[in-house]
C-alpha cells in the first residue's frame, strides 16, 4: 500500500499529489511514469511522474479527471493509501548534449512538460518554455514553469490571461525570426503535438513528442500502447512503454494515434458518470 502525503486542486480538473513510494523516487528521471491502481478491483492506469523527492521518499503525479478511475482517485485523500504504485517505467527524456531547449506543453501535459523543464535547466541549458491553456481557470504550475525558464510565453485560447492563441504562434514566431533551439519537446493533446511538429518542420529543428496512448501492462505485452512510425519510408511499430514515452514527432502517424485514442471515448465517458453517481449517492 502506497500513502497519499499531499493533496492538492490545480484547477476544478486537476489535481496533484505526492505519493510515499521511496523505491520509486530513488531512480525516477523525468520523462518516465508509474502505473498505479486505487484498490484491489481497479484498473491499472499510467500517469507520468510529475517530480519525484529522493530524501522524502515521495512521488507527485498529477491527473486529470476524465474517467471512472481518475475520479475514484480523486476521492481519495490525504493519509489514504494506493494499492499499487509501480515504477518508474519508460526511458527517461534525452538531455545529453543539449544546450538550448523549447519545451511546449498543452494543459494537463505541461505537469509533463515541467520536470523536463527543470531538468535541463538544473543541467545549465537555455529554457523556452510555452504552455497553454484554453482559458484562465484551468492555468496551471505557472510559477514553477517561471522559475525554470529563461523565457516564458502563456497562451489562452480565448485570450483570458497571458496572450491570446496557441502554442504555435511564439514558436513559429521565433523561428521565423531565426532562432533556434537544438531540440524542441512537445508534451500534451495529440493535436497540439502533431502542429507543433508541423510548425518546426520547415526549419528542421529536431522535436520530440512525449505520446500517452492506451496503456495496460506498461511492459510492451499487452500491445495497447503500439504505435506507427514512419522510418526511412518504412512503417514501424513501437510501444510507448518500453520504447518511449518519447519519440521523434516527425515519424509519429499522430493521425492513427488519434483515431485509437477515441476508440473508448464513450466507455470512458459512461464509466465516469456511473461512479460519479455512485459517490453523489454515497
Amino acid at each position: 500500500m502506497y500513502k497519499i502525503v499531499t493533496k492538492k486542486v490545480l484547477n476544478p480538473t486537476v489535481t496533484q499529489m505526492e505519493i510515499e513510494a521511496p523505491l520509486v523516487a530513488n531512480k525516477a528521471k523525468p520523462g518516465q511514469f508509474i502505473i498505479l491502481r486505487v484498490d484491489r478491483e481497479g484498473e491499472r492506469i499510467p500517469l507520468t511522474i510529475a517530480g519525484a523527492n529522493k530524501e522524502n521518499g515521495t512521488v507527485k503525479i498529477i491527473f486529470q479527471i476524465v474517467g471512472a478511475t481518475t475520479e475514484k482517485l480523486n476521492q481519495k485523500q490525504a493519509g489514504e493509501y494506493l494499492q499499487d504504485f509501480v515504477g518508474p517505467l519508460g526511458v527517461a527524456t534525452h538531455t545529453n548534449g543539449i544546450k538550448k531547449v523549447c519545451i511546449v506543453g498543452g494543459g494537463v501535459g505541461c505537469a509533463i512538460a515541467l520536470p523536463v523543464a527543470q531538468e535541463f535547466h538544473a543541467l545549465g541549458a537555455n529554457v523556452t518554455g510555452i504552455i497553454g491553456f484554453r482559458n484562465k481557470d484551468l492555468v496551471i504550475l505557472e510559477d514553477e514553469f517561471r522559475t525554470c525558464s529563461d523565457k516564458l510565453f502563456l497562451m489562452t485560447d480565448d485570450g483570458s490571461y497571458g496572450e491570446q492563441g496557441n502554442v504555435c504562434l511564439p514558436l513559429t514566431k521565433m523561428l521565423e525570426s531565426g532562432e533556434r533551439f537544438d531540440m524542441i519537446i512537445t508534451i500534451g493533446p495529440l493535436i497540439m503535438m502533431k502542429f507543433v511538429v508541423e510548425a518546426a518542420r520547415p526549419y528542421g529543428v529536431p522535436v520530440t513528442a512525449s505520446m500517452n496512448p492506451i496503456m495496460i501492462d506498461g511492459t510492451g505485452m499487452c500491445g495497447g500502447c503500439r504505435l506507427t512510425l514512419n522510418q526511412n519510408g518504412k512503417k514501424v511499430t513501437k510501444f510507448a512503454c518500453v520504447d518511449g514515452p518519447d519519440f521523434n514527432g516527425y515519424e509519429i502517424d499522430f493521425d492513427e494515434a488519434m483515431s485509437r485514442g477515441r476508440m473508448y471515448a464513450d466507455f470512458e465517458h459512461h464509466a465516469y458518470e456511473k461512479t460519479c453517481n455512485l459517490f453523489r449517492k454515497g
